[in-house]
């Protein structure tokens, strides 16, 4: 019985891996360049086994592999004179993933395009993300109509991901926003503490000591004799106030590099070079709350500039 393949006549192969068992256990299988058929199969994928089967075909000059360095050395020592190729599909995988590197890296994640018709004060304060619950109530409202999460992102200036979060928070359960919260337990603390001032002054008035006091109240004495003193005040000193951080000197560099499509790599590279000892993380976070600030701040206002974005994951698509 003469054999399936006639083995001296196969001059050009590809040659690729596939799994037996997924993660586990690989073999190889080599195709014919000019009728894409199969030729011969193994299991395994190991260099010796590998270059020992290719010699059994002792006329191959052409071999298309992929980047794996298995199959570059078993093709270099079975066939030293062959030539190597990458294929079509590694080949295409490649050149996506450099083009796909190259665009993350030079474009900012939103190009801003100015909107060109007039933006309602309703739709100002969607945009803003500092109205968290604001814009959770409308997610599930457009939800509610038919709308896709896709669509209500594109409404809300916003990543997909967001909007599932916002329609996986029960609409009976939608917190307050941040600031909101922030400044709620801010003025419970501040009407506590006057509770204890006026505790602490009253029972000064009935005549008792400062140990009395602290004794009766739970409090240290150094505490008596501040809520005793006329100009102490109840609110923290602070309070909303700002701690100045390696990034201090920089902020306006940044903000102003960044209006400019600079990525956080960029620059984190400038300002390195002039004494920032930071990092990248920090210049983002720094951006995206003042990002919020600034919203909080203009959100509303009837000048305010709204933009369109684009997303870099269109030009990936």
């Amino acid at each position: 019985m003469s054999p399936i393949v006639d083995k001296p006549k196969i001059t050009k192969v590809c040659v690729d891996d596939f799994a037996l068992k997924k993660r586990y256990t690989y073999g190889t299988v080599m195709v014919d360049w000019e009728t894409h058929r199969i030729i011969d199969l193994i299991p395994s994928r190991d260099t010796k086994e590998v270059g020992e089967w290719l010699k059994t075909y002792p006329n191959i000059r052409m071999i298309a592999r992929d980047g794996a360095s298995t199959y570059a050395s078993a093709s270099r020592e079975s066939h030293p004179d062959a030539i190597q190729v990458t294929d079509r599909f590694h080949l295409i995988k490649n050149l996506t993933e450099i083009i796909d590197r190259y665009i993350k890296n030079t474009f900012p994640s939103r190009v801003e395009i100015p909107a060109e018709k007039e933006i309602t004060d309703e739709r100002k304060a969607l945009y803003n993300t500092a109205n968290r619950a604001q814009r959770i109530r409308y997610a599930h409202q457009k939800y509610k109509e038919g709308y896709t999460t896709q669509e209500i992102a594109y409404l809300l200036h916003a990543g997909e991901r967001t909007i599932s979060t916002y329609l996986s928070i029960p609409e009976d359960e939608i917190p307050e926003d941040r600031s909101i919260v922030r400044e709620r337990r801010h003025q419970e603390a501040v009407s506590q503490k006057r509770a204890e001032i006026e505790l602490a002054q009253r029972l000064c008035s009935e005549g008792r000591t400062i140990s009395e006091i602290a004794s009766a109240t739970h409090q240290t004495r150094k505490t008596i004799q501040n809520y005793l003193d006329p100009d102490y005040s109840p609110i923290n000193g602070h309070y909303d106030r700002k701690r100045p951080g390696k990034l201090t000197p920089y902020e306006e560099e940044v903000v102003d590099m960044r209006s400019k499509g600079k990525t956080y790599d960029e620059i984190y590279q400038y300002i390195k070079q002039k004494g920032y000892s930071g990092s990248v993380a920090a210049i983002r976070m720094y951006m995206q709350k003042e990002r919020a600030h600034k919203n909080t701040v203009t959100g509303t206002s009837n000048n305010i500039e709204i933009n369109d974005y684009v997303y870099r994951k269109v030009y990936l698509s």
